[in-house]
């Protein structure tokens, strides 16, 4: 998508800015945020993604859920399992630059009173 068509679907700084604003908090949760992580290795069934992350079924089926509306996942059918991926390839890329600045800046993030 170009610039041009981004600012068709977004048109006025204010609501670009709320909408990057949610996108960012679709990964402000932990739990979501590990299974954005575990789905980086690869498709995963909700039972898997239960015992990789340690929550109950319940929250984690919401989270996805979440991830899933946001277009962080995706989802198909196989059989009587749903299976859950990464829906683009640009998120492992957005992990890894969060990482290089979150290394570079871990102590006063950690310090942070205002969040």
């Amino acid at each position: 998508m170009n610039s041009f068509e981004l600012e068709a679907r977004v048109p006025d700084a204010t609501v670009q800015t709320g909408i990057y604003a949610k996108f960012f908090h679709g990964l402000a949760n932990p739990t979501r945020l590990r299974l954005v992580e575990v789905l980086l290795e690869g498709e995963r069934s909700v039972g898997q993604l239960v015992e990789a992350v340690g929550a109950a079924q319940s929250q984690v089926s919401n989270q996805l859920a979440c991830l899933k509306w946001c277009g962080y996942v995706t989802a198909r059918q196989e059989g009587k399992y749903v299976l859950y991926r990464i829906s683009d390839d640009r998120v492992r890329s957005m992990l890894q630059l969060a990482r290089e600045i979150v290394a570079d800046n871990a102590e006063h993030i950690q310090c942070c009173t205002r969040m």
